[in-house]
């Protein structure tokens, strides 16, 4: 039981950094060496990530 708390708990940080890393993508002007296409790519990998997840846990453990 302990793995999949864990798996939710990674699962969902990632959706909320990803999200937060597209929000600041397109909210922030291009202050620092980052390109905003990298935030944005980056920011979408780690929602899907987090998402697929969250996917395999709710079929994993789905009552």
């Amino acid at each position: 039981m302990k793995k999949s708390v864990l798996q939710l708990i990674a699962a969902t940080a990632m959706c909320i950094f990803g999200c937060a890393l597209l929000t600041a993508a397109f909210s922030l002007p291009p202050v620092g060496i980052i390109d905003s296409s990298v935030l944005i790519a980056f920011g979408e990998i780690l929602t899907f990530v987090g998402s697929l997840i969250g996917i395999d846990y709710h079929y994993k453990y789905k009552d």
